[in-house]
């Protein structure tokens, strides 16, 4: 039966099954939701800016964008955010698509926390960014229907989203810190971690091993 929400057709294909079982598995509830969310309302963006994304290729970036955060897939400390991908390109070789394909999918989720480069690549990079951007701090989404955002949200609940969203990213990251650099997830070590200190590109010049 096909899955109708807020007017946005999910997938029903194979790979999307796949991932939705996947990601349900080794996430929580409320990563999930967000993630389903971050598809929703991502499609209904694109809609509105006459953007046409692969819908299962953004289905699958969708979900697993913040894959990384919970369960590491390197053996070497990285961003989460390429953790997340890196799983998600093998996920999609693995199941025939592309190169191309997954390499769409493995931008679209490395970039999804960066701002302003998405915005100005492939569709389905932009959607995605899009999709996180609404979801976790409301951009655009005075733009959106209320109707169709209040049945995103009763289909997936935001249920204590902000503060539980913030604990998963300080769950995800308190190991790896120093892979926080030069992103905007070091804000979370420095609200969370009274002792963060946070890096920076003065530091790096200055300290480098050239001596003039």
């Amino acid at each position: 039966m096909t899955d109708i929400i807020a007017g946005v057709e999910v997938p029903d294909t194979k790979a999307a099954a796949d991932a939705t079982r996947l990601v349900t598995e080794m996430m929580n509830p409320l990563l999930f939701h967000h993630s389903r969310r971050v598809f929703l309302l991502g499609s209904l963006h694109a809609r509105r800016l006459g953007l046409n994304p692969d819908p299962e290729l953004l289905y699958l970036a969708a979900m697993f964008h913040d894959a990384g955060l919970l369960t590491p897939f390197s053996d070497t400390a990285q961003r989460f955010e390429v953790d997340g991908a890196d799983h998600a390109r093998r996920f999609l070789l693995h199941r025939g698509f592309s190169a191309e394909a997954a390499d769409t999918v493995w931008t679209a989720v490395a970039l999804h926390t960066t701002p302003e480069i998405p915005g100005r690549m492939g569709p389905e990079i932009a959607v995605t960014n899009l999709g996180v951007l609404t979801d976790v701090i409301g951009t655009g989404l005075d733009a959106l229907s209320r109707e169709a955002v209040e049945e995103i949200t009763t289909a997936h609940p935001r249920e204590d989203f902000t503060q539980g969203f913030l604990d998963a990213f300080y769950d995800g990251l308190k190991d790896r810190p120093d892979t926080t650099y030069g992103t905007i997830n070091a804000d979370v070590l420095e609200h969370f971690v009274p002792d963060f200190e946070r890096g920076s590109m003065v530091e790096r010049i200055s300290d480098s091993p050239w001596t003039t």
